[in-house]
């Protein structure tokens, strides 16, 4: 399998670059978007991995350059693994995304099934990215006044759970979740967990069987 790996740090690179030449062929190395797309358009590798995290657009710009037919197979790779920064990478075309605390084992299986054309993620990240792309599609107009954590905190909000388990869920801390619910409830022109969990329903984003548990 031919390789390019595409990281704006340096040392990382050849520490990914010595972990997979045994196995396969490391093509080509960069380190902005920019320095990816002419990497890439030269070596022409079978898969990119892609961090995501990088200057100058990140991965996104990445994967935004290289769309059309021919493209290359991508597997993003990154320190994160929030919602924020998995989804808008699956949307603008990586076929798998996995974080930078997967050993070389498990990066080796990833990339050959991605190189197959099938998606690759954990199971944490397969959850959440299947909810992204099962949910309905939504009026923009109304979703996209929120950022993406606080459309989590409204997902949450919306089947009743109490902050703290929304905290808990998100990895983040009760005070937060207030700042966010504060946020959606001003965002969306709302006033109570009630009024939130009506709009959600009559929107999709619930359905009407779905247990609620604080």
């Amino acid at each position: 399998m031919r390789i390019v790996v595409v990281d704006d740090h340096h040392l990382f690179r050849a520490g990914v670059r010595a972990e997979l030449t045994p196995h396969h062929e490391v093509v080509g190395e960069a380190g902005t978007p920019a320095e990816a797309v002419a990497v890439i358009a030269e070596a022409k590798p079978d898969v990119v991995l892609l961090d995501v995290h990088l200057p100058d657009g990140g991965g996104v710009a990445v994967l935004e350059a290289l769309a059309g037919d021919g493209a290359p197979k991508v597997l993003a790779l990154s320190v994160s693994d929030a919602a924020e920064d998995v989804v808008p990478m699956i949307r603008a075309g990586a076929l798998g995304y996995v974080t930078k605390t997967i050993d070389t084992s498990e990066l080796l299986v990833a990339l050959a099934t991605v190189a197959a054309g099938d998606a690759y993620f954990s199971p944490r990240l397969a959850a959440f990215v299947l909810q992204a792309f099962s949910a309905p599609v939504q009026p923009k107009s109304e979703l996209e006044a929120l950022t993406p954590r606080e459309r989590e905190v409204l997902h949450h909000l919306a089947r009743g759970y109490a902050y703290k388990r929304i905290a808990a869920r998100l990895g983040i801390s009760d005070r937060t979740v207030e700042t966010h619910v504060g946020n959606v409830l001003r965002k969306l022109q709302l006033t109570s967990r009630h009024e939130v969990s009506h709009w959600a329903a009559t929107r999709g984003l619930v359905s009407d069987d779905e247990e609620s548990t604080p």
